[in-house]
């Protein structure tokens, strides 16, 4: 498991007009490792703030996702959790890119 480094976030609630209480804008440079054909691989983004209930509504990559298939979620206060799922014949290394995640609480 790897963990993000150089996390930038942005909080506030501004852009949703009131439908959230919360939300962060989280920018972190990930550097995943191998994800063999069949596995799963989990990293971690410390944010401050985040708890449990907390909703990640998207996140993207700087970089193809060369097949992968990613999941984000909320997984304790101050942490996101990113599994990685490989559903393709071979094992995929994605380069270290930008994560950006948009985090939101609701009302």
């Amino acid at each position: 498991m790897a963990a993000a480094t150089a996390v930038v976030s942005r909080r506030g609630n501004d852009q949703f007009r009131g439908l959230f209480s919360d939300t962060w804008e989280v920018a972190c440079t990930l550097d995943a490792g191998a994800v063999s054909a069949g596995a799963t691989d989990t990293d971690t983004v410390t944010v401050p703030g985040v708890a449990l209930g907390d909703i990640v509504i998207g996140f993207s990559h700087g970089v193809s996702e060369a097949g992968l298939v990613k999941r984000a979620y909320v997984s304790a206060a101050n942490t996101v959790t990113i599994v990685t799922y490989n559903p393709t014949a071979g094992s995929v290394n994605l380069a270290s890119t930008t994560l950006t995640l948009i985090i939101a609480r609701a009302v």
